[in-house]
């Protein structure tokens, strides 16, 4: 038998023997040798799979249920004392594949996970124990354990958490991943493995119900209706947030935080207000992390109302060389496109900004010299007293420019009274696509502004890609020298090329 038929036959024989076992309950040696297999460490894929094929049958046939009735004894039967052998050979189980998250390959990892949560809703829909009126049932206690393993301080699990979104889709999962998340929330320093594996799982939880109403461990089927509580979840939301704020974060899970808090968590909080310190100690740290809390502090000021005098300063000091070569350069520009849409600015103070893009555009990527050439246009457009930039008497070149580039105060920049003669320099750059953008400062500015939205996220593969198809039939791609008995045609090459 070859190396690469071994796992098929092995994968048969286990099948087989599971199926005897189902089938006869007297063959239980099988089961205890299918155990026995996977405790070996050996072929654990299959022996997953296996194991959650007997385990999930077992529970829809009701093999291990046990029917406990108040203050009546329970009578060792001989049936009894088997279901609760299956009962206990299950739980060992269970404890052992919870070990195989932790398996130094993915793929079982991903295959403990799957096998899980199937136990999980067979156990759901077909209770060990009778539950009463309970309309949905989900296994708390196994859907925690699930969650520490997921939320590991010891190995980073973004493939764990991709794969439980899957889950995610239900009701009943969903709600109640939020239900024991606050026990599962550190409520000292955990470690930065922890913190980066439960702010990606955090980022996955839907504040809301999911439109279509499904429910994983429910038997009256997919759409049966659940109690979606969206008042317990914002509580148990607010909860976990008032933890997790608290933390000490590095440089990757301080700007994954604020990923998380802008795009789930701050609309659902009880005093948003609160972060306010937060946001502003955030803008500090430089880079993607002050990038994310500028937005954060944009819509504190455009929702909440609050009073930030100095945002001006930190966002124009953002605009330096090394943003166009970060990923949160898209959001950088948009953000700024907010901050100034106000016509009611000071002229100056839009004016620095024009002059500082302006100068950047200089050492920009060809990409961004489009986006910052539309901006400014945009800028002048909402300004119109900003014309004067554009052909001012003085301030003209690099040598007599009054703008003070190294000024942190934007109304200190002097920007007003000088022009925007980088613009007319990048009309001699190299790329005609540039060249042309550049030529906006020449022509009448148009009666409504450019969407830079639809230009924030080209590349300079897009513009060399725009370039080529546009002159690529002036591109001779494959010539063969013609010799002196070639047609007219190529007899015409030799009053233009001297071929060698």
């Amino acid at each position: 038998m070859s190396q690469h038929d071994k796992p098929v036959k092995i994968s048969k024989i286990l099948r087989n023997k599971a199926e005897e076992f189902l089938s006869n309950p007297n063959l239980s040696n099988n089961l205890l040798d299918i155990i026995k297999h996977f405790e070996t460490g050996a072929d654990t894929s299959a022996c997953l799979l296996t194991l959650e094929f007997i385990f999930t049958n077992l529970l829809k046939n009701g093999e291990m249920h046990i029917e406990v009735i108040p203050l009546k004894p329970i009578e060792p039967t001989i049936e009894y004392q088997y279901r609760q052998w299956l009962r206990n050979l299950y739980e060992e189980t269970w404890s052992k594949v919870l070990t195989t998250f932790e398996n130094s390959s993915i793929k079982i990892q991903m295959q403990a996970l799957s096998s899980s949560m199937n136990i999980l809703a067979y156990e759901g829909r077909y209770p060990l124990e009778h539950k009463g009126s309970l309309e949905c049932y989900v296994p708390l206690n196994r859907l925690k354990l699930i969650l520490m393993r997921i939320l590991s301080n010891k190995h980073h699990n973004p493939h764990l958490v991709a794969k439980f979104e899957e889950y995610l889709i239900y009701d009943d999962i969903l709600f109640y991943v939020w239900k024991v998340l606050p026990s599962l929330t550190a409520k000292s320093n955990p470690n930065d493995i922890y913190i980066m594996n439960y702010l990606l799982l955090l980022e996955k939880l839907q504040v809301k119900r999911n439109e279509e109403s499904r429910m994983l461990c429910s038997s009256g089927g997919m759409n049966m209706h659940f109690n979606f509580d969206e008042t317990a979840l914002k509580r148990y939301l607010n909860k976990i947030w008032n933890c997790i704020i608290l933390w000490e974060h590095t440089v990757a899970t301080h700007k994954q935080l604020l990923i998380v808090l802008l795009e789930k968590v701050l609309p659902y909080l009880d005093k948003p207000l609160l972060l306010t310190d937060f946001l502003m100690d955030s803008l500090d740290v430089g880079g993607p992390v002050s990038l994310l809390a500028l937005q954060g502090i944009f819509t504190m000021i455009q929702v909440y109302n609050l009073d930030y005098p100095n945002i001006f300063a930190k966002l124009y000091s953002m605009f330096e060389p090394e943003i166009f070569h970060t990923k949160f350069k898209p959001r950088l520009f948009y953000l700024a496109d907010l901050f100034l849409s106000s016509t009611h600015l000071p002229e100056n103070l839009v004016a620095a900004f024009a002059k500082r893009l302006a100068r950047l555009a200089l050492v920009a990527p060809s990409e961004d010299i489009i986006i910052i050439c539309m901006f400014i246009g945009n800028l002048i457009l909402r300004h119109p007293g900003l014309k004067c930039l554009l052909n001012h008497s003085v301030g003209g070149t690099t040598t007599n420019d009054p703008y003070i580039m190294e000024e942190r105060d934007p109304l200190k920049s002097n920007a007003i009274n000088s022009s925007l003669w980088e613009i007319q320099t990048l009309q001699n750059h190299a790329l005609p696509s540039v060249a042309t953008a550049a030529t906006f400062i020449n022509n009448p500015l148009p009666s409504i502004e450019w969407d830079i939205s639809k230009v924030l996220e080209n590349t300079g593969d897009n513009i060399f890609d725009k370039e080529l198809k546009k002159n690529s039939k002036l591109v001779a791609l494959a010539f063969d020298k013609p010799n002196r008995f070639s047609l007219s045609k190529g007899e015409k090459l030799f009053n233009y090329w001297n071929f060698c």
